[in-house]
């Protein structure tokens, strides 16, 4: 049975998938023009991607009840080998939360205070929030890359399905949108 929690841990692993076309794409650029002022949001590449790293730590935290303040104003990860490390890491560590999550959670609200307010949402508005704000920041970088002269990174979700549907074929196990 396809479920709200089925559905979002699709997507976390889409989430992964799509941030590993998106660093093929950066890794042919140089580590200055990763640095250097794109009139991103975020000014570079680099800090975009260090605050959606954080974006997603922030949400991750709420999600578990905990409270995390945030300065999108800084680069929280210099090292722009480590940033894609730690975006990694925490895609998949979204990924297994969801995975253990009881599907109960995601018929749940969650409180947090943002913006100097407190918020109630539901855990499944929460999540759709988090995931097309990944997409939103990664598309603003793959404009950037192919603005420079790089290749544009494949991101589509239906790719993603098809790909993933063919790995599952090949391994004999059900598909996930089943």
């Amino acid at each position: 049975m396809y479920s709200w929690k089925t559905h979002f841990v699709v997507l976390a692993d889409y989430q992964h998938w799509a941030n590993e076309a998106l660093f093929a794409c950066l890794d042919r650029l140089r580590e200055e023009v990763i640095a250097s002022d794109q009139c991103l949001p975020y000014t570079s590449i680099h800090h975009t991607l260090d605050h959606l790293l954080l974006v997603g730590q922030v949400w991750h935290a709420r999600l578990q009840g905990l409270h995390w303040e945030a300065n999108y104003r800084v680069i929280h990860h210099p090292d722009f080998r480590e940033l894609k490390q730690a975006l990694r890491r925490e895609a998949r560590q979204l990924q297994g939360w969801l995975e253990a999550a009881p599907d109960t959670r995601f018929q749940t609200k969650i409180h947090y205070v943002g913006g100097g307010l407190p918020k109630d949402v539901w855990v499944r508005d929460a999540l759709t929030h988090l995931f097309t704000r990944y997409a939103h920041h990664r598309g603003q970088v793959s404009a950037v890359v192919t603005r420079l002269g790089g290749p544009a990174a494949d991101m589509d979700f239906l790719r993603y399905r098809r790909e993933m549907d063919k790995v599952l074929a090949e391994t004999g196990s059900p598909s996930r949108a089943d």
